[in-house]
């Protein structure tokens, strides 16, 4: 188990996992690098590397006695699109939890207009330049519909910040450059390669993540589950958390014959 975009796994997430815990799953939750606990604090977004990272944190599980052989991949938002693109890859995937997916960064930037997309792409671009010589930029993980951030649809700031831990020591920034990485993430092109059972969960509300899109993603699915619930991006680790684990927990009973 991973955070989403930007985040943190104090951020709400161990609830899912003493969830999972106490319904008799072994569940491992993890800071990637550069964020938490976990090496550095730059706080750049690379989803391969991000990859890499959760890759590693199952070989460490894989490697644990005392664990099941299952293997269920859990992720929300952009850790859902980690998890469906390692899932395409490896052949030793149970299950898959998908929730909120972030399944096609490059339609959500052109969803938020023309002149994000030419922002972002500048700022990403100097960055990606302007930081080996000590002269790289930030921005926002999260702000306002007009400002440059990495998520900024309507109502998300406030959602998003009141999931952050107080004692944490995140910044609300990222390394422009980020912006590009998750703009050109694509993992709903490699749906079609994932032979495990896998839920995708996605919030009739959520305005980062479009719910028809979701839908329609799992009708690629060999093995797929779509549940749609009035949810927006964050609820399932808030206020919608009671009837999304219940979901969860559902789809695992069917999927591991529990």
């Amino acid at each position: 188990m991973a955070p989403g975009l930007g985040a943190e796994r104090s951020f709400g997430y161990p609830a899912v996992a003493e969830r999972f815990a106490d319904a008799g799953y072994a569940a491992l939750l993890f800071d990637y690098r550069e964020f938490g606990a976990s090496d550095g604090d730059s706080q750049v977004v690379q989803p391969a590397n991000q990859r890499a990272d959760y890759e590693a944190a199952v070989d460490r599980v894989k490697r644990v006695d005392a664990v099941g052989r299952g293997l269920v991949l859990w992720g929300a938002s952009l850790s859902a699109a980690h998890v469906l693109t390692l899932a395409a890859e490896r052949r030793d995937v149970d299950a898959v939890i998908a929730a909120v997916p972030m399944l096609d960064g490059r339609a959500i930037a052109r969803r938020r207009g023309g002149r994000y997309l030419v922002r972002s792409g500048l700022a990403g671009l100097r960055d990606l330049v302007g930081h080996r010589i000590g002269r790289g930029r930030s921005v926002p993980i999260v702000g306002d519909t007009e400002e440059l951030a990495a998520i900024t649809e309507p109502g998300t700031k406030r959602k998003y910040l009141d999931l952050v831990d107080r004692s944490s020591t995140w910044r609300n920034e990222t390394p422009a450059r980020s912006l590009l990485g998750v703009a050109n993430y694509r993992p709903v092109e490699r749906l079609d390669e994932i032979r495990a059972p896998t839920l995708l969960l996605a919030g009739t509300d959520d305005a980062i993540v479009d719910v028809d899109s979701v839908v329609d993603a799992g009708a690629t699915l060999a093995r797929g589950t779509v549940v749609t619930m009035p949810a927006d991006h964050f609820s399932p680790l808030g206020e919608d958390f009671e009837p999304a684990i219940g979901h969860q927990l559902s789809f695992l009973r069917d999927a591991l014959d529990r």
